[in-house]
């Protein structure tokens, strides 16, 4: 017994000395008063406008605002409408709720919210006297009662029926049998699953055997939905609206309200590794099982709009089998015969976002565009493209009355409304939310740059001088490595990576839309692909050293380098490979083992598209840009965060890289979240990820920084 006694009583000496491995942090708020550097808490504080909806007859905006509650540790969603034609202050009609729509006629407002725990829709009736009554309008009606949650829903042109989306058994005859079925597992003792095809899990959710689904229902004489509505998507084996992160712009109505058009991936047993999304025409009765429109493409056809007279169907369609990243092309599909035709073959640019003008003549879209990701319109008939609303990032936008309001972003301000005409022209700023912490919060200046990389093409980049920029001083500089890797780093706001909350702690920054960036054509995001390490680390090294000789601020001398899943593929990569600028490195859910990487993750076209085929049939193809092949020439100080529901590239990689580092003797840092997915998205988590960011790029580009030695 004595050993054991003198074991435990170690045990217990050791461990006050245990427990400081594991830092407790502050992330209490304390609101800046007066002009400060911008700043996390200014970021995450800030109220986020978004899903502009114009009335019928182009009077009133609606919109939602997302504000935050840091006490609770959450965001809250409210529903606010403008008087376009008296200006003002917007007003906030819902104080809880969601994805506002206009009824037919103007004088309501539909949006999701709660009832007794469950999502539903409900009714606002505004009509006044003379317009709408902002101040004095009624409560809202709840107009929809299924079991379940809501997941989205559009109402009929008419707006005697709405489209409603549930997540079901598809299985199970109605929404009460689901809810049921759930109810019985959660008092079920066992707690295992047993699967027999893949997706286990996809993103940050493990799979349950539901499908999402698309319903109609039909308003009855007092405005109410059935309990039980009518199953359109009958006899589909797959995700109406698609999931994780599909919407309503992925079903509608026809312009008569007599069938519905939706896209959807049939999931089978290979689901995991297609990209075969088809578009699907459907009787609003369900009368008739749905019929595929697309089937001859075997690559993504979806988010079908309907010409005014119902005559053509507009979607956007890849043509590379199992890609996500191809171009979308927008397509004309004639519904009487069946032919169809790219409307815009001469434009290089990737669209999304389709709506269409009144007439019929006009779509719309937006699309990354060197740098930024203005709206377009595009003519039907001869597929000339113009742009409608250029610098910055144009977000939702709406249509309606020969007006346009839309939601616009940039580097250095959040979105709010602008409102403008069909044509773009006359564009002012309707909405100044933030206004007055903007105007405390000092943020950097911005300059896009352009410079010759890998193979001598045009490449840009852009650097963000820090907040309190003087000139004839250097900074130390934050190389930010973005993600996708087909997406940019582009002249928009963003509420995770955003160069100001680098600026504002007194760092410049530098970014480059290296090889399989979007906007600049798809050959130029096409070459990333079985090249993740070749052309895109050659930009990278080009762009540095244009930035430097193009920027005396930037301190050479004093840099990190940080970047976020294929941004933190190409920090390990780099880490290895070319790792001689570097003071510290920051990796956040990056790839470290790309072999791995494709037995770990859940989307294995993406994998598979990127490497030429399975990692079985192409091993050498897995090992050529493996950061795991080169830990030997690790040397630089690292911090590695990775959370346990980041589904997409999993908790493993990077325990994997901060094993790596630590056996190697390398001063790393290891910060987990459990309850975050490929995003750090909890008000409380995403301070104290930046504040653990922004004390590691300071603590090792300090003056006075200590020295890195590995063994």
């Amino acid at each position: 017994m004595k050993p054991l006694i003198a074991c435990l009583l170690l045990a217990l000496a050791a461990a006050p000395a245990l427990a400081t491995d594991v830092d407790v942090v502050d992330t209490s708020f304390v609101k800046a008063q007066g002009p400060h550097p911008f700043n996390v808490r200014d970021l995450v504080m800030m109220d986020r406008v978004s899903d502009p909806q114009l009335s019928p007859d182009g009077r009133y905006a609606a919109f939602g605002v997302r504000s935050t509650d840091y006490a609770a540790n959450k965001g809250v969603n409210a529903v606010y409408v403008l008087d376009l034609a008296k200006g003002g202050q917007p007003v906030k009609v819902v104080d809880k709720g969601s994805s506002a729509r206009w009824s037919h006629d103007g004088r309501s407002l539909y949006f999701l919210a709660p009832a007794k725990g469950v999502t539903q829709l409900w009714r606002l009736d505004l009509a006044g006297g003379n317009g709408l009554d902002l101040a004095r309008h009624g409560a809202p009606v709840q107009v929809s009662h299924g079991v379940l949650d809501l997941g989205g829903y559009k109402l009929s042109p008419d707006g005697d029926r709405a489209l409603l989306s549930y997540e079901v058994f598809t299985d199970c005859a109605n929404l009460a049998c689901t809810h049921e079925r759930l109810a019985a597992r959660e008092k079920d003792k066992a707690s295992g699953t047993l699967y027999t095809k893949l997706f286990v899990r996809h993103w940050d959710t493990w799979a349950d055997g539901r499908r999402n689904q698309l319903y109609v229902g039909r308003f009855d004489g007092k405005g109410q939905l059935p309990a039980e509505p009518t199953l359109l998507s009958r006899g589909i084996d797959g995700d109406v609206p698609s999931k994780p992160f599909g919407d309503d712009s992925e079903f509608t109505f026809a312009p008569d309200g007599k069938s519905v058009f939706f896209d959807v991936r049939i999931a089978g047993t290979t689901e995991p590794w297609s990209t075969n999304f088809d578009v699907y025409r459907v009787p609003v009765d369900g009368s008739a099982a749905p019929t595929n429109l697309t089937a001859d493409n075997k690559a993504w056809d979806g988010f079908p709009v309907a010409s005014p007279d119902g005559k053509t169907l507009y979607y956007l369609a890849m043509k590379k089998p199992g890609a996500e990243a191809d171009r979308f092309a927008i397509m004309a599909l004639d519904l009487a015969t069946g032919a169809k035709r790219e409307v815009d073959p001469q434009w290089d640019r990737s669209p999304g976002g389709l709506a269409i003008s009144a007439d019929g003549k006009t779509l719309y879209a937006t699309a990354d565009d060197e740098g930024q990701h203005p709206l377009f319109a595009i003519d039907t008939a001869s597929g000339k493209v113009r742009q409608v609303v250029g610098d910055g990032t144009v977000g939702g936008y709406s249509l309606a009355a020969g007006k346009l309001l839309l939601s616009r972003d940039d580097l250095k301000r959040p979105a709010d409304l602008y409102l403008a005409g069909a044509d773009g022209s006359q564009l002012k700023q309707v909405t100044h939310f933030n206004a007055a912490d903007l105007k405390n919060a000092q943020v950097g200046d911005v300059e896009f740059f352009n410079f010759k990389g890998a193979g001598d093409a045009n490449v840009q980049g852009y650097v963000v001088k820090p907040a309190n920029y003087r000139p004839g001083e250097k900074y130390p500089v934050a190389f930010i490595i973005h993600g996708g890797p087909q997406g940019a780093m582009g002249n928009g706001w963003s509420y995770r990576w955003n160069p100001q909350t680098y600026a504002g702690q007194g760092f410049a920054v530098v970014t480059v839309n290296f090889h399989g960036s979007t906007g600049y054509g798809q050959a130029f995001t096409d070459a990333i692909s079985g090249d993740w390490g070749g052309k895109p680390l050659e930009d990278l090294k080009l762009g540095w050293k244009a930035a430097l000789d193009k920027y005396s601020f930037l301190d050479g001398d004093r840099a990190c380098a940080l970047g976020a899943s294929y941004g933190g593929y190409m920090v390990y990569w780099i880490a290895g490979v070319w790792n001689q600028p570097w003071k510290c490195l920051i990796d956040h859910d990056g790839v470290f083992d790309t072999r791995a990487m494709y037995y770990e993750t859940e989307e294995l076209w993406f994998e598979e598209m990127e490497n030429g085929g399975t990692q079985y049939d192409h091993p050498e193809n897995y090992e050529k840009f493996n950061p795991l092949n080169h830990v030997k020439n690790w040397r630089v100080p690292m911090l590695v965060i990775h959370s346990a529901k980041d589904y997409r590239i999993p908790l493993s990689q990077g325990l994997s890289a901060f094993t790596a580092l630590q056996r190697r003797g390398i001063p790393s840092e290891f910060l987990t979240f459990p309850d975050e997915n490929h995003w750090v998205l909890k008000p409380h988590n995403s301070v104290q990820w930046h504040d653990a960011v922004n004390a590691w790029l300071r603590k090792w580009t300090a003056e006075d920084a200590p020295k890195a030695a590995s063994n």
